[in-house]
């Protein structure tokens, strides 16, 4: 293959400093706050983790925390630590947050143990990955990678064959169960080809098959994220058993010491992962469940859509400022307002609940956006969401679309807490920026 050029992860990337800015900001009051800010309450945010890890329990499942979503020290530990459960298995999306994981002391204090680095494997991060899986190493931890084509198991033997110590890489079979965006399609001819020519290599050990239901997004009901998640088990499923008729074939095989790992999740059929879901799998499993998840812990209008949770479980929130006011502008003589946080503090993702951001208490939304402000409009009054009453100088909490981007654009996130008043600033949290 074409000699490809190695690159590294940019340690030296200037965080902001979270003792400066917890010296700065904790004790004070959210209106006191530059807007627009990012809010987290830590008391709903680990509530949400404590009913994870109870959902996996009942469910049958380990559990792998996804920390994309927050990518923070503290964030993890409330994932991987709770008084229901404890984890400590992750998936990262960038080298960045892996990194961040062990420089926050994680691995060296045992939080985490387990790092699957979840896009299919660059070619050009295996000396970054490389040296990740040698830190990992030093306190009996574990790196595993993301498979999906053959020419990344060839880079790999080509890669381990120049080391002076070469290893096998511990890889998830990336399975493609209808959303294309990565994985392999489960055809059992492709497959089985595909899955000999990874079991016969000196690089790879295969530790097990992994999907995320993107489309489980679009639920409305627990009985249909259920559905999505009850997909989920089954095309890992058939693939560990295409993948032991393969072992089947060789007289040489290595013998396993255990089964297969069937990787699942998205946050929607994570949060259908019950006791009576599990009442619902018929299949003989060909190996053990885990459960994977990302965006529980915050969750947003685009979860809330699903109906799996209710507003007071959603721990996020941008607060931001009312900067004019346009009586009877809007639709049918509607007033509007504008307000100081737009695309860039919000995103622009959308979802099926109409809108950019629902102003938590009053009946208005966010409903249009440019880079740096958005314009917000009146709707009619629902539970919880009555009072149409909003001036300039008023400083108001929206709760957006998709925690995930919303929380990418902030340089750091202001931690209240429900649990002691929810009304201060009780800590700063610093997440790991760049990839």
């Amino acid at each position: 293959m074409t000699s490809i050029l190695q690159t590294k992860t940019p340690l030296h990337f200037l965080n902001p400093d979270k003792d400066a800015l917890v010296a700065d900001f904790v004790g004070k009051p959210l209106n006191a706050l530059r807007t627009p800010a990012f809010i987290v309450d830590r008391a709903v945010f680990a509530e949400n983790c404590r009913k994870m890890h109870e959902n996996a329990r009942n469910w049958g499942a380990t559990f792998r925390a996804h920390l994309k979503t927050h990518k923070t020290v503290e964030g993890t530990k409330l994932q991987l630590v709770s008084d229901t459960g404890r984890a400590s298995a992750v998936a990262v999306s960038t080298l960045m947050e892996a990194w961040g994981v062990v420089q926050g002391g994680l691995v060296a204090d045992g939080t985490v143990k387990d790092i699957l680095y979840g896009l299919p494997i660059g070619l050009n991060k295996l000396d970054d990955l490389s040296a990740l899986h040698a830190e990992m190493t030093k306190y009996g931890g574990t790196v595993r990678i993301l498979l999906d084509h053959l020419d990344q198991v060839k880079f790999l033997e080509e890669y381990e064959r120049k080391q002076e110590h070469p290893k096998k890489w511990s890889a998830f079979i990336k399975m493609n169960g209808g959303l294309k965006r990565a994985g392999i399609l489960p055809e059992p001819v492709s497959f089985k080809a595909f899955m000999r020519r990874v079991f016969a290599s000196s690089a790879i050990s295969v530790f097990g098959f992994y999907t995320h239901a993107g489309y489980s997004y679009g639920s409305t009901s627990a009985e249909e994220a259920t559905s999505y998640l009850t997909g989920e088990v089954r095309l890992t499923n058939d693939a560990a058993a295409m993948a032991m008729e393969v072992l089947a074939e060789s007289d040489d095989r290595e013998v396993k010491n255990q089964p297969f790992v069937l990787s699942v999740g998205s946050t929607p059929t994570a949060l259908s992962a019950t006791a009576e879901a599990k009442l619902k799998m018929t299949s003989i499993l060909n190996g053990t469940l885990e459960l994977h998840t990302g965006n529980y812990p915050m969750l947003d209008l685009q979860q809330l859509h699903t109906t799996l949770i209710s507003r007071p479980q959603i721990s996020q929130k941008v607060l931001v400022t009312v900067i004019s006011y346009y009586p009877g502008r809007g639709s049918d003589g509607q007033d509007e307002a504008m307000c100081d946080a737009g695309a860039i503090a919000m995103s622009k993702d959308t979802g099926r609940i109409p809108g950019f951001g629902e102003v938590v208490g009053k009946s208005w939304k966010l409903g249009r956006i440019s880079q740096e402000h958005g314009i917000l409009v009146q709707v009619p009054p629902e539970s919880g969401r009555t009072d149409p009453t909003l001036k300039i100088g008023d400083t108001i909490e929206i709760v957006g679309q998709h925690a995930c981007l919303i929380a990418a654009a902030h340089p750091w996130y202001y931690i209240v807490d429900s649990d002691e008043g929810g009304d201060k600033v009780v800590d700063i949290w610093v997440p790991w920026k760049g990839w």
